[in-house]
């Protein structure tokens, strides 16, 4: 997951994303790649707990040097993409994990990445709320949004178009 995210180097082989061969990019040109090619979900969320919902969407936007009025713009449509347009200054504290999980994902795609990177996305919510976050995927998918997701639920595993295993490091 971190080297298709472009946070790691492979020790060997290559690795061409969007048929150039990353492993010649300086960090700088990597951050690029980041910003406007994948969007990542973390198990955790990651998300600033001092900053709103919108504000916590907003970040990506603001290193992408968009104008603070348009990223509030666009910020509100993500959110309201994932259901959470009545929360938008809401801080994580007030959220439940499901609707934490949700501004991840609002500032995931807020950029519209190509590629969503996705660790865990469900773990650890309940099972509606996990529900809510693949229905969501898919429509995500039916868009032209690639999605590379781990997870170790079958019943979550199954909602993909392809499934690897990976068994001790190898695909199983």
């Amino acid at each position: 997951m971190n080297i298709i995210g472009c946070l790691d180097k492979p020790t060997s082989g290559s690795f061409y994303l969007d048929g150039k061969d990353i492993l010649k990019y300086k960090d700088n040109a990597l951050s690029t790649v980041r910003l406007n090619t994948i969007g990542f979900v973390f198990q955790s969320f990651f998300l600033m707990m001092k900053q709103t919902a919108l504000e916590n969407v907003c970040l990506p936007l603001t290193y992408a040097g968009i104008p603070k009025r348009k990223r509030k713009e666009i910020a509100a449509q993500a959110l309201k993409r994932v259901g959470l347009e009545d929360r938008m200054n809401y801080k994580p504290t007030q959220l439940s994990g499901g609707q934490c999980q949700r501004v991840a994902i609002a500032r995931a795609i807020s950029n519209h990445p190509k590629i969503l990177l996705a660790d865990e996305p469900t773990g650890a919510l309940d099972s509606k709320s996990g529900a809510q976050i693949m229905e969501l995927f898919q429509s995500l998918h039916e868009e032209g949004v690639t999605i590379i997701m781990i997870t170790h639920d079958s019943e979550i595993a199954s909602h993909a178009q392809r499934v690897i295993h990976i068994r001790d490091g190898q695909i199983a």
